[in-house]
């Protein structure tokens, strides 16, 4: 059934398995899918109405939505009750799950383990191709929405919104202070590995932050084309899809008639992610709409101008100061320059008075409104202090956090 734009949504997260005592990374997918699975590997397990399956990393699970769901009040308890189900499980073989976009101090040389069942032979052909045992392969948990559409209008008009969602997403969702254990003063290490690790091919990211395309047909033509052209020459090309290699920061996929978004970070509790999702798809929603600004509006904003947003955002995360005017008043903001915690508190303002989703869910939003992203939150509360047990101290309490349902506030 093709579903029309904004009428369901699916949400993938992905979480890091560690050790129960250390919270070192322990490459135990197969082992704990088998388990759920009576005793049978696979890649996926279904649990009602959500799924676990596996990831390109063998310390990495990722909790989805089994078939787009259209009440995201009630994906989280169901999200929710995934995780206390594989407890019992996890406890048996001395395992946690860890939020967080990036394990802080896991060497990804020497930790990542790839997946080896069903479909390795796509994850063997991405590590001929870049070498997978990296911080931006192996070492990056986030969050991934889709959204539909039908035909090329509706393709059209989100796909013009989405793009200028996605540079200011991380001012809501950095959570990755910490890499190699160490506080790089980057909001968002995840983002800032993502968009460099397909270096070696660049026609696969291009600005991370997509084109302007109007079409299935000029997507096919300016994306799909090149990513072909560049795979071509590989060894494992026989293997890969160009809508799998298309690694912008939201991909189309016109096989299932979505569009999915994948710069944010998972939050320290599904309940966060969920508000987190329903605001964007809020906002989306609105410029789509045409509430701020005109379709030709939108799509005029340069994606290079985009993606200097994106990478100032990306360090700064809410404290970025935005000063692209072209941009600003595509939001109806008539100023030279805005911080980004600002332009998200008059989007917010906007959303959650004309979306009761919004309003229902806001209470994570608040605290990320008020306190600051969950990177800054983590870095409040290590206070200048990376020492091992210091960093081992304050993660534990982030994992509690996925225990207990609760935002993290040091």
């Amino acid at each position: 059934m093709t579903l029309q734009i904004f009428e369901a949504y699916g949400i993938e997260l992905e979480y890091m398995l560690v050790d129960a005592s250390t919270l070192d990374v322990r490459p135990m997918a197969d082992t704990v899918l088998g388990m759920l699975n009576g005793g049978q590997i696979t890649g996926d397990v279904k649990r009602g109405p959500v799924t676990w399956s596996n990831e390109l990393a063998m310390h990495v699970l990722e909790l989805k939505v089994g078939t787009p769901n259209k009440r995201l009040a009630t994906l989280a308890g169901q999200f929710e009750q995934a995780i206390i189900e594989i407890r019992e499980v996890l406890e048996r073989c001395h395992l946690r799950l860890l939020p967080t976009a990036m394990h802080p101090w896991m060497d990804p040389r020497r930790d990542v383990v790839l997946w080896p069942h069903d479909c390795y032979e796509i994850y063997q052909g991405y590590d001929q191709i870049f070498g997978c045992r990296s911080h931006g392969w192996g070492n990056v948990q986030s969050v991934h929405l889709n959204v539909p559409f039908d035909g090329d209008e509706q393709f059209r008009r989100l796909h013009a919104a989405v793009r200028l969602v996605i540079p200011v997403l991380s001012a809501l969702t950095a959570s990755s202070p910490i890499i190699g254990g160490q506080d790089t003063g980057i909001a968002d290490n995840r983002m800032q590995q993502y968009c460099r690790h397909c270096d070696l091919m660049p026609a696969l990211t291009g600005s991370v932050v997509p084109e302007t395309v109007r079409s299935e047909a000029e997507y096919e033509q300016m994306i799909f084309r090149p990513i072909r052209e560049a795979v071509s020459k590989s060894k494992s090309a026989s293997v890969m899809d160009p809508q799998f290699l298309n690694a912008r920061g939201a991909i189309a996929r016109f096989d299932r008639g979505s569009i999915e978004i994948r710069v944010m970070d998972v939050q320290e509790y599904p309940g966060a992610d969920v508000a987190v999702c329903a605001a964007i798809i809020a906002v989306l929603r609105l410029l789509v709409d045409e509430k701020w600004s005109s379709l030709e509006e939108q799509e005029q904003v340069a994606t290079s101008r985009l993606r200097s947003v994106l990478d100032r955002v990306t360090v700064d995360a809410e404290m970025a100061v935005i000063d692209a005017p072209e941009y600003l008043r595509c939001f109806a903001i008539d100023a030279p320059s805005i911080r980004v915690s600002d332009l998200w508190k008059h989007l917010l303002g906007v959303a959650r008075r004309e979306d009761s989703m919004v309003d229902n869910l806001f209470a994570p939003l608040e605290i990320i409104l008020r306190d600051g992203t969950l990177s800054t939150r983590i870095r409040a509360a290590i206070d200048g202090d990376a020492d091992p047990a210091n960093l081992q101290n304050v993660y534990e309490q982030v994992a509690d956090c996925l225990d207990r349902w609760e935002p993290f506030q040091p």
